[in-house]
């Protein structure tokens, strides 16, 4: 009986290391500072340009952005924020030399200050 409770246990905590596995994602974390003769139409198209590319990498699991609204003042300049997600690195290395992403990498090019990239696996 003891060794049947045990198999149990270790089968239930099996399982729940790798749903914990499971839930992790790769976040990759854009963050843009565009010159400032740039017009807002100008970074609208970029704006519209990156808003595309779930609908044209599949890899793509996530994707929501917004522009810096922070009291604090730290923003160094960078007015635009880009928070994409991954299932794995594999699915970001497709992504990041993929035709569409590089494409909007030419739209973006000549209103482009600074970028910041951030990429991290998520924790609980």
């Amino acid at each position: 009986m003891k060794i049947k409770l045990l198999a149990l246990f270790l089968t239930f905590f099996a399982f729940g290391a790798m749903a914990q596995k499971n839930d992790k994602v790769l976040r990759h974390v854009v963050l843009f500072k565009f010159k400032d003769n740039t017009t807002p139409a100008q970074v609208k198209q970029v704006e519209d340009a990156f808003r595309k590319l779930p609908t044209q990498i599949k890899q793509i699991k996530g994707f929501e952005w917004g522009t810096n609204n922070s009291p604090e003042g730290l923003a160094q300049g960078f007015t635009h924020c880009f928070f994409l997600t991954f299932n794995s690195e594999e699915d970001r290395a497709i992504y990041l030399p993929h035709p569409d992403h590089k494409a909007f990498g030419k739209v973006l090019g000549p209103y482009l200050d600074k970028v910041l990239v951030v990429d991290y696996w998520t924790q609980k």
